[in-house]
């Protein structure tokens, strides 16, 4: 698959922008082409059935630890090189990454991502994604890749909006959410099937060494 590039003056980016202008979210139910999305499915559930999905911790650095009554998804990063449908991803990313920073100038840097596979039953509690001693978080990025996903399997991303406002996401297989990093609390409930999708957070340069 060659790779994948958008201008960044393209409208599905700058419908992005405007929203997270506007009110620090955004949605895109028709992100990504079904062909790309079936393919990163498949490959997250290759990943799973070879072991590579490891357990998700909360917290970072040595204060890393699984807990499950927190969190119950399992994770692998992505590093460019591993499947040309994550290439693909990552160039698409890309794309984003430059018109958010022509649009609303956060000087994003990088962009980092994993696979998440919540088993049945799995969920994650209400959390901010950026961490309180690194703010090199800005924007959060979630891709579903869940074909065929109907409302009463579960599995909602809940956003905490302003004015006490909750916003529920189904997890259906091309859509996109976005949000600001460090503004929008939210959580992922559980489901009755494997929910799979690729989580990132574009960053920008912190006091930190990479």
């Amino acid at each position: 698959m060659r790779a994948m590039h958008m201008p960044s003056d393209h409208p599905l980016l700058l419908r992005i922008v405007d929203d997270l202008a506007v009110r620090g979210w955004s949605q895109q139910n028709i992100f990504l082409p079904q062909a790309l999305t079936l393919e990163l499915a498949a490959e997250c559930r290759k990943r799973a059935a070879e072991g590579e999905l490891a357990p998700a911790a909360v917290g970072r650095g040595p204060a890393q630890e699984i807990r499950e009554g927190i969190r119950g998804d399992h994770i692998q990063w992505l590093e460019p090189g591993q499947a040309d449908c994550c290439d693909t991803y990552l160039g698409l990313m890309d794309s984003l990454r430059e018109a958010l920073n022509r649009g609303l100038f956060l000087g994003l840097e990088d962009f980092e991502s994993h696979f998440a596979l919540y088993p049945p039953g799995a969920f994650y509690l209400k959390h901010l994604d950026r961490f309180r001693d690194d703010d090199r978080r800005m924007v959060s990025a979630v891709i579903y890749l869940n074909p065929d996903w109907l409302p009463e399997e579960g599995g909602q991303l809940r956003m905490y909006l302003d004015d006490a406002v909750e916003y529920d996401v189904e997890p259906v297989a091309g859509r996109l959410v976005v949000f600001l990093s460090g503004e929008v609390p939210h959580e992922v409930l559980p489901a009755t099937r494997e929910r799979l999708s690729l989580t990132g957070w574009f960053r920008r340069r912190g006091s930190e060494p990479f």
